[in-house]
């Protein structure tokens, strides 16, 4: 019975930490996201580029620059990724999860002493 409830256990584990999975899509594609520091704050907005691959890789672009690293994870009901980029003078951080069809993250900055809450809206299509 107990190794039974063990076998479970680990199916369950698995299946939370699995790989990129077609769900992950939601998740690829072009993003807008809104950097501005307070809702009331001039519209500041950068792009944000991310494909997911198979593996749970995650490559693309934010601010104008390339990810350099990143990985796609689900779990707790959740689609989130996490990666990084840098300025030239140092890596910058960013993690995000989907939320009601929006990404809601954050940039750390270690080297300038700087962490941003943002959102991000899916980039319309251009006809």
């Amino acid at each position: 019975m107990i190794f039974a409830l063990l076998l479970l256990a680990a199916a369950a584990q698995a299946a939370d930490e699995a790989p990129a999975t077609p769900a992950s899509a939601s998740l690829s594609g072009s993003w807008t996201v809104d950097l501005r520091p307070a809702d009331d704050s001039p519209v500041y907005t950068q792009p944000m580029e991310l494909t997911i691959a198979a593996d749970g890789s995650v490559t693309g672009a934010f601010y104008n620059s390339e990810i350099s690293a990143g990985r796609f994870g689900k779990a707790r009901g959740r689609q989130c990724v996490a990666f990084v980029t840098s300025d030239g003078q140092g890596d910058y951080q960013h993690s995000a999860c989907l939320v009601d069809g929006k990404m809601i993250g954050q940039s750390w900055a270690e080297h300038r002493e700087f962490l941003l809450p943002w959102a991000a809206s899916r980039t319309p299509e251009e006809k």
